[in-house]
């Protein structure tokens, strides 16, 4: 693959109770532990909620991307709402996320929303992360 963009995050503190930053700093955010996993809750964000935000917009590109090349207008109150859950592994070895992703197409009828979202899904590489997995090149610092 020909790497057309890179980025670097860093999570420090106490993981889901820290501060993850960007590193050209546009973004440094404080995080905090839903109280459903055991935290107290906070004003901070989680994992969770940064990976469906990002999701929901580059699959929102996506959508855009392949609705340009069929020359189709989505409508700007098109949007893609996903949802995201943690909890434990039927393995026992860990956690799992369950993904859910909602796309609002209006001005489509419902079989070219649903071509456009398939096609969507088979383009956005948040979508190919999570049917294919990745490749995670693990080292020290």
């Amino acid at each position: 693959m020909t790497i057309l963009y890179t980025t670097h995050a860093t999570a420090s503190g106490n993981g889901r109770d820290g501060i993850a930053s960007i590193e050209d700093g546009a973004m440094t955010l404080s995080l905090s532990t839903p109280k459903a996993l055991g935290g107290t809750g906070g004003d901070g964000t989680n994992p969770e909620q940064l990976f469906a935000s990002g999701y929901a917009a580059c699959f929102l590109s996506a959508l855009k991307f392949i609705a340009g090349r069929q020359k189709q207008k989505l409508s700007d109150e098109t949007s893609v709402t996903v949802t995201v859950g943690i909890g434990p592994r039927a393995d026992g070895a860990g956690f799992g996320l369950d993904i859910a992703l909602a796309a609002s197409l209006p001005g489509l009828d419902e079989d070219a929303a649903a071509r456009l979202l398939e096609e969507a899904h088979a383009t956005c590489p948040y979508s190919h992360l999570t049917r294919e997995g990745a490749k995670v090149r693990l080292s020290l610092a």
